[in-house]
């Protein structure tokens, strides 16, 4: 009966053992050190966008527009910093979750080897009859101990089990965070490469900017109304177009207004212009034909999101064709309710014709190209049914433009279905 005990002792003794777990100290400080840099690159981004914003309200001067460009350019290699430490975190938080994973998973191994091994002597305890057990040398107090003994084993594998359980829980959970900073890496990758092209673009932007007014107020001045001029010619010349456009409005086919079917384009919103007759339409803008979509404040680089799902029926540029004239870099999608809508003025595009995308899914990023006369995003809503891409030779620009065309009724106010 002593060799019972004694095994019976070593089992407690076993099944008491605490969970081994892996030093991620150092890792979780090297974490903690990365979130402390992005909060402070984040600040640093805000001052910058607080700069434009200033900006943006007061008149325009080359001295203000030179200023724009350096601030902006500022931003954007505090936002590639921002995202490269973001890549270093998520990078970090891996390492701890592997690690954290490769622990539970000893852990359960060795709960699991030692539960094994408890039911195994506790099984061959169990083959000794009770009337064995009363009839050794130590008589009923001693089979009493071992009845103790047992009843304390039996207790402790319980909660052994249910240890094991928890950890098997935990490494589950672990797995789905791991999986999810995977996918969360990848997307930072995709978006640093973006970042630095919108970054490269910028600067070849600001040099040409620069050789167009040699530093000279007169020469900006002159740059602006050439563009206005040409921005309000082109205008008119694809207004002309789209009142040809044959299409009666089918209410019937379009979802129902109010119901908020489409999701905002930005994280942060803030309108700068609404549709149709705006103050700016009315001061002799968009030839009386009132604003065709509505303006969000959107810096240089921002994502800008899928506001349904659907498929890409086409992306562009009007500045191959005419600088600074219309739409610039532009995205329309097709929805399966009757719905399209249009994104421009954009300073990257991550779609392509034909590729199907989700609610909320990045598809580009803001910026300034095409007639704007500050950073922003345009959206359009058209009735699917009257709106088609438009290849057409230009008489203003000499050349073919490629662009979404429809007829003034297919224009929806995107505030009904946002």
């Amino acid at each position: 009966m002593r060799r019972v005990f004694s095994i019976t002792l070593f089992l407690a003794l076993f099944i008491a053992v605490g969970v081994a777990s892996a030093d991620i100290s150092d890792l979780q400080y090297k974490i903690s050190e990365r979130n402390q840099q992005i909060a402070a690159l984040e600040k640093e981004i805000a001052a910058y966008q607080g700069e434009l914003d200033k900006l943006g309200g007061e008149a325009n001067s080359l001295k203000n527009a030179i200023s724009e460009l350096d601030i902006t350019r500022r931003k954007l290699l505090a936002e590639i910093t921002a995202t490269e430490s973001k890549i270093s975190a998520a990078t970090l938080s891996i390492d701890s979750l592997t690690e954290n994973i490769a622990v539970q998973q000893v852990s359960i191994g060795r709960g699991s080897a030692g539960m094994e091994k408890t039911l195994r002597i506790l099984a061959e305890n169990g083959r000794s009859s009770m009337a064995e057990i009363f009839l050794n040398e130590n008589g009923f107090s001693g089979a009493w101990r071992e009845a103790d003994a047992l009843r304390v084993v039996q207790a402790r594998l319980a909660e052994r089990v249910r240890s094991v359980k928890e950890l098997k829980a935990g490494l589950e959970s672990d797995r789905e965070k791991l999986d999810a900073k995977r996918k969360e890496l990848t997307a930072l990758k995709g978006e640093l490469a973006d970042r630095k092209r919108i970054a490269d673009g910028q600067r070849a932007e600001q040099q040409s900017f620069l050789n167009q007014t040699k530093n000279k107020e007169v020469n900006y001045q002159k740059l602006l109304d050439a563009r206005l001029a040409l921005r309000e010619s082109f205008a008119q010349e694809l207004l002309e177009y789209e009142l040809q456009l044959k299409f009666e409005l089918d209410p019937s086919r379009l979802p129902q207004s109010g119901s908020g079917v489409l999701k905002w384009p930005l994280n942060n919103v803030k309108i700068t212009q609404y549709f149709g007759n705006t103050a700016f339409a009315k001061s002799g803008a968009y030839n009386g034909s009132g604003h065709n979509g509505i303006d969000f404040r959107a810096s240089i680089g921002t994502p800008v999101k899928s506001s349904l799902s659907g498929v890409v029926k086409g992306v562009g540029d009007t500045d191959k064709t005419c600088a600074g004239a219309s739409y610039g870099k532009w995205i329309l999608i097709e929805h399966g309710n009757g719905l399209s809508t249009l994104y421009a003025h954009l300073s990257l595009i991550r779609v392509s014709e034909g590729q199907s995308v989700s609610t909320g899914e990045v598809i580009g990023y803001s910026g300034v190209t095409g007639y704007a006369t500050g950073p922003h995003l345009h959206l359009t809503v058209f009735a699917t049914q009257g709106v088609s891409i438009a290849t057409r030779p230009s008489r203003v620009c000499g050349r073919n433009y490629i662009l979404p065309a429809a007829n003034p009724n297919a224009y929806l106010n995107p505030l009904s279905y946002l």
